[in-house]
């Protein structure tokens, strides 16, 4: 008990160091996704060392190990959306989706940048990271944060390929959607619904949930930075909340012991 409390009480410092602007704001929106990176083998150390001795067969069928793998595939793809593309370019998904959503709006010649730096950072640390580490903590006693995160790789994946087939081209974050998220997120589904229909819910509920997340996202990002309704702390708030929210739900009825 007094192990999960610290744990807990670890990672919220993480997240509060992430967010509270003491300075380190600037470096941060730049360098997020290295950070990430980096922290990929400290990830998995931590959780061996977290579920102690067990063998590689056992630790594939543990959903805290699937958790922790759906962490580790998205700071894959960021690391293509972000820090280096398919074509060596640098933090290529700012300009990409920025002369993106302009050609939507109709606002080629705009020089207001809808998706800012920070948007992407409070998106990926929210959206992504948070959810992923909710995914981790709440695992195996509570699998909806789990689901969730899952959801959230699938329909991404489907946004970067649909993207790329409307454009006819390819965009920062697209190899790393068709060869790690897709087949990652039918590996994940074929494993839950091993244990029966009663999890169908919880696809179903996760996939709503994602589809929404991305609504939030994209309908936030406009009113707050192109329509300029509300300040940008508003949006990075909403984030966190719609982030936080799969904890709240399915907490009762579709609990699945290991």
């Amino acid at each position: 008990m007094k192990e999960s409390k610290s744990l807990i009480g670890a990672i919220f410092l993480l997240f509060l160091m992430l967010w509270l602007p003491i300075g380190q704001h600037h470096f941060l929106v730049d360098h997020w996704m290295k950070i990430g990176t980096y922290a990929v083998p400290f990830i998995l150390i931590g959780v061996f060392i977290f579920n102690g001795p067990v063998s590689i067969g056992t630790l594939f069928k543990a959903y805290r190990f699937i958790a922790v793998i759906m962490l580790i595939a998205y700071i894959m793809h960021q690391f293509e959306e972000h820090w280096i593309d398919l074509f060596g370019n640098s933090y290529a998904f700012y300009d990409f989706n920025n002369n993106f959503i302009l050609r939507i709006l109709g606002a080629t010649d705009a020089t207001v940048k809808p998706l800012t730096k920070t948007s992407i950072f409070i998106i990926n640390t929210s959206l992504v990271w948070l959810v992923g580490v909710l995914g981790i903590l709440a695992s195996p006693r509570h699998l909806f944060p789990l689901v969730c995160m899952a959801s959230i790789v699938i329909v991404n994946a489907l946004v970067h390929i649909l993207a790329a087939i409307f454009a006819f081209q390819y965009n920062p974050g697209l190899l790393t959607s068709i060869f790690v998220f897709v087949p990652l997120y039918f590996w994940f589904l074929r494993f839950m619904l091993g244990h029966g229909k009663q999890i169908l819910k919880l696809i179903i509920g996760g996939l709503i949930w994602a589809l929404l997340a991305h609504v939030v996202m994209v309908a936030g990002l406009l009113i707050v930075n192109w329509y300029n309704l509300f300040p940008e702390v508003v949006y990075f708030v909403a984030l966190v909340i719609w982030s936080v929210l799969p904890l709240g739900f399915f907490r009762l009825n579709h609990q699945i012991s290991k």
